[in-house]
């Protein structure tokens, strides 16, 4: 199965439930630890001197509230990799039979200057799955930069009897259909980025036509930004069908969902030009005929715009729930910004132009998307490291929103409910990708030792037997969960 919406691939709603239940706990102690809920001012409320003193209603049967425990203290950035004892954390987790006969894992701290492998030193390339991402989100950023924003615009061309109005798409992944639609993956984020909205833009674009006079518009939208087929050649057949990921344009809304309904829709551009003609008339515009695909005319002028959140806030949510389509945007975007066209092809060669401007190798590594979801990509874990270290490095400050948009284990995004079979230490001190499909396992991030070293880490599992794919998957989040329940540096 591939890597839909990471809610298609949870394990067990229970886990699920009891993960939040926990974490809940958690954040509301903390949080009024540290302050964030004062009820002082409420007169009507009696004085509490600690919040676990307060008795749940007597139908609700809950555990006693806990102090959490610190979750990691200060990193080390500078610790000396002990090899043994990284050995010694790994080797009975990424054995397990669960992961099949072909697993490949790199371990360093995040200077670089020690290195410990796992697996067969002849092949090291594995399916990254959707620690691709880390990748993807690393290059928009060095590219565009953290504080980038889409736009999506209406200009009019004037001229005939009756002008034509075009919505011009920028290539806004997360563009919505309203201002409160819901769609995408139920997954909770730590934060969820504003989104621009194509009703905000009709109500902008008619006020400004009304106060020029014009009342009667035909319609055309323009997704001539990105270039190449829409469906990626190196994705399965039924990938697009089946409805696991959308056609990539650069203008749409709900990332290509249907807005009335579960499911994609088949072309996602006129989707969005049909949303905007029924919006536009509701605000008293009348639209002549249906919308048409064209290019917009240079020279038409601009009515009204609206524009994204910033690339860091997209990077963050595109990490965190694992986003493929707003993943496959960026990839069109790193292309574009790269001088190459705007297609899966364009954006792959602007990947490894900045890769190896970086002095980061490719070893090997061949990339044909940017969320993972083909399975003819292949990657090297030391990849994945190299990448993650560049992100951490203190000359990059652009591309924090790489490590900020990492999960955490056991709390948050693609790792909610999950990391709660291995060593005890390990959730919470774990920020990690996540990476699956039929046959593929991988995690790929940074974890905090007990020393308090900071370790950089990716492990690649890809001849998963189909049957054991969810025992492999808690395998490899004990192999990580080991990583910061260790003491691994000298």
């Amino acid at each position: 199965m591939a890597e839909r919406d990471v809610d298609h691939v949870r394990n067990a709603l229970v886990g699920w439930v009891s993960a939040a239940l926990a974490l809940l706990l958690v954040v509301g102690v903390a949080g009024w630890q540290l302050g964030w809920f004062d009820f002082s001012d409420d007169p009507s409320r009696p004085p509490v001197d600690d919040p676990a003193t307060v008795a749940p209603p007597p139908e609700v049967d809950v555990p006693p509230v806990r102090r959490p425990r610190p979750v990691a203290g200060p990193a080390d950035s500078r610790a000396r990799l002990d090899l043994n004892a990284v050995e010694a954390a790994l080797r009975g987790y990424l054995g397990d039979r669960d992961l099949g006969k072909h697993v490949v894992g790199t371990v360093v701290p995040l200077d670089g200057k020690d290195e410990y492998t796992y697996g067969p030193s002849s092949d090291r390339l594995a399916i990254p799955a959707s620690t691709t991402k880390i990748v993807t989100s690393a290059v928009a950023l060095s590219l565009l930069g953290p504080d980038h924003r889409f736009t999506t615009r209406t200009v009019l061309e004037r001229g005939g009897a009756t002008p034509r109005l075009v919505l011009v798409g920028g290539g806004d992944p997360f563009l919505n259909s309203h201002p409160k639609a819901m769609w995408g993956t139920q997954t909770d984020a730590t934060f969820v980025a504003p989104k621009a909205d194509i009703v905000t833009l009709a109500r902008q674009t008619a006020r400004a036509l009304t106060a020029d006079g014009v009342r009667k518009v035909r319609l055309g939208y323009d997704d001539s930004l990105f270039s190449g087929p829409s469906e990626n050649p190196h994705w399965r057949a039924d990938y697009v069908p089946d409805d696991v990921v959308s056609p990539i344009t650069a203008l749409w809304v709900d990332e290509g969902r249907d807005p009335i309904g579960y499911g994609r829709v088949a072309d996602p551009s006129l989707t969005a030009g049909q949303l905007f003609a029924a919006a536009l008339v509701r605000v008293g515009i009348t639209v002549v005929g249906t919308p048409v695909d064209v290019v917009a005319d240079s020279a038409a002028s601009e009515v009204a715009a609206v524009e994204s959140a910033t690339l860091a806030q997209i990077v963050q949510r595109v990490l965190e729930v694992s986003d493929n389509e707003g993943a496959e945007v960026l990839l069109r975007h790193a292309g574009l910004a790269g001088g190459e066209e705007g297609s899966f092809e364009g954006g792959q060669d602007a990947v490894q132009r900045v890769l190896k401007a970086h002095d980061i190798a490719m070893d090997g590594s061949v990339l044909h998307d940017g969320s993972g979801l083909s399975r003819e990509n292949l990657m090297s874990p030391r990849l994945l490291v190299d990448v993650i270290r560049w992100a951490a490095s203190e000359d990059e400050p652009d591309l924090r929103g790489v490590l900020a948009g990492l999960p955490v284990a056991g709390y948050t995004g693609s790792l909610a409910g999950r990391f709660d079979a291995g060593p005890a230490d390990g959730p919470g001190r774990v920020r990690a990708k996540t990476g699956t499909l039929t046959g593929v396992t991988s995690l790929a991030g940074l974890a905090v030792d007990l020393d308090g070293s900071l370790l950089v880490f990716a492990m690649l599992a890809d001849a998963v037997p189909p049957a054991r794919s969810g025992l492999a998957q808690v395998a490899m989040d004990n192999a990580a969960s080991a990583l910061g329940a260790c003491r691994c540096s000298r």
